[in-house]
């Protein structure tokens, strides 16, 4: 399961910059790098301190991380929606995201230009937002122009229903309140989807902030951006650019070291992924042996046969057990052998919701 987040953010905010340092940094093994897919897409392998151990006990021939991809989406200006600047390809590339990651700039530096000419993360955040909304509602709008006729004159339920399902979104969407910010039923969830409303993405705000307002822990921007996410029950994670393209260049070792000096515990993109897999509902399962140690991304609530068959369709199709040992009990034994005389491991069958770091054997029809 891949998982893929657009960077959005208006014009020196610092964007651009820290999608190069993120997408550089090798997170756990060579062997894993951070791979090009086009000039503005770029994979990092996830960081998990759990796969460490897995590998040390082991010792597989290959160690496979999940990832996590990142969209640089450019082109954005106040008017994308109607196709200023990029306005367009923008607007396709975003669509195309599972999460919206959108930096805004929380600091003082009079050698960068606002787009505006004066730092404020509330206005730029709205512009943006705005956009969105403005993208979402020509969409609605069409499809309401498209199917309002026939569900007044056929008196066919669905299209009924789906005709005051967009007037509610519409409703909303024209007073400032996004998609993802209205009470759904699990119907008018799965309706909207095949809409692709950019306003339905979960969203997260990163606040670009200076070096010393980050060891600050925040700054006036921040405390605003932080107020602005709350209402709308969103999450902000506070980023040094310029930290982040200086990590990038350094060892693994060396980045222990230089946080340390700061002061800080961990890097941007360690706090993006934790928050994204958060925000998405996304958890980790692994798969061990000598041949191989791998970590597989599901969401939770899914069920061990749909979790097999994110290795391969046939192992859901033929699933019987699933033989399962938690990654605590694991390393609490030490090893396998000692977990089965401890009597943890599991043999689970089709209704077993899978959890976080458990370890699995998929046994299937062929």
């Amino acid at each position: 399961m891949s998982l893929t987040a657009g960077i959005v953010g208006l014009p020196n905010v610092g964007k651009s910059t820290l999608f190069n340092a993120i997408t550089k940094q090798n997170i756990l093994a060579a062997n894993y790098p951070f791979a090009t897919i086009d000039p503005n897409v770029g994979i990092v392998t996830v960081p998990d301190e759990r796969l460490d151990f897995l590998n040390t006990l082991y010792e597989p021939k290959s160690l496979v991380p999940t990832t996590f991809e990142f969209t640089d989406i450019a082109g954005l200006v106040k008017g994308a929606s109607s196709g200023e600047g990029l306005g367009n390809k923008f607007l396709a590339h975003i669509r195309e995201v599972d999460a919206i990651v959108e930096v805004v700039r929380c600091f003082e530096d009079s050698n960068i230009t606002h787009v505006d000419g004066k730092i404020d993360p509330i206005r730029d955040i709205e512009t943006i937002n705005a956009e969105l909304a403005i993208a979402d509602l020509e969409v609605i709008e069409n499809r309401i122009n498209r199917i309002g006729k026939k569900a007044a004159m056929s008196k066919d339920k669905d299209t009924q229903m789906e005709v005051e399902l967009l007037n509610k979104l519409k409703s909303n969407l024209e007073k400032n309140v996004a998609v993802r910010q209205i009470d759904l039923n699990e119907s008018e969830t799965k309706l909207i989807k095949s809409f692709s409303l950019l306003t339905a993405k979960p969203i997260i705000y990163m606040a670009n902030i200076s070096e010393n307002d980050l060891v600050a822990g925040e700054n006036e921007y921040t405390k605003k951006v932080e107020e602005y996410a709350k209402n709308e029950n969103a999450s902000v994670i506070k980023v040094s650019a310029k930290i982040e393209s200086e990590l990038s260049e350094l060892s693994d070792e060396e980045k222990e070291l230089f946080l340390s000096d700061l002061g800080i515990k961990e890097g941007g993109l360690q706090k993006l992924i934790k928050a994204t897999y958060d925000l998405l509902g996304l958890a980790t399962y692994f798969t061990a042996g000598s041949d191989e140690v791998r970590a597989w991304t599901f969401k939770k609530g899914m069920k061990a046969p749909s979790c097999a068959g994110i290795i391969h369709t046939d192992f859901e199709k033929g699933f019987i057990k699933a033989e399962v040992m938690s990654y605590t009990d694991l390393k609490n034994q030490g090893n396998e052998k000692k977990v089965r005389e401890a009597g943890k491991m599991r043999l689970e069958g089709k209704d077993y919701l899978m959890q976080d770091g458990d370890i699995c054997y998929f046994r299937f029809n062929k």
